[in-house]
């Protein structure tokens, strides 16, 4: 995962991150729960069901490239295979893709797995 971000954005940036990945993935949860719980039509169960997870990961700061790419596919899947407005779908895309080459930012579980880690040395 290091390799793929130098760093891991702190102070505002990352705060900002944080706030993107809140956003992203509690609107995928949410949009599950209402799939399941009937408050909504929703033709594409399959695949609500597999953003919720990856909405999860993002909740988390886990695997954040991954959860990134699958949330573009998914939403993608679901922007042009189901009737209706098309924008939701498209904006939680642009949230993964966002996500998926930015990174998680610090205050994520990937930063305390894979961020530089500090090395202190005793002096005697």
């Amino acid at each position: 995962m290091q390799r793929l971000f130098s760093t891991f954005a702190d102070g505002w940036p990352g705060g900002g991150l944080f706030i993107q990945r809140v956003l992203a993935g509690g609107t995928l949860v949410y949009l599950e729960i209402a799939c399941l719980t009937g408050t909504q039509v929703c033709p594409a169960v399959v695949p609500r069901t597999i953003g919720a997870a990856a909405g999860i990961l993002l909740l988390a700061g886990l695997w954040t490239p991954v959860a990134g790419v699958l949330v573009v596919v998914v939403e993608g899947w679901i922007a042009y295979s189901s009737p209706g407005n098309p924008w939701a779908p498209l904006m939680l895309e642009a949230f993964g893709a966002s996500l998926a080459m930015v990174g998680p930012g610090a205050w994520s579980i990937d930063a305390r797995l894979f961020g530089r880690k500090r090395i202190e040395t005793s002096h005697r």
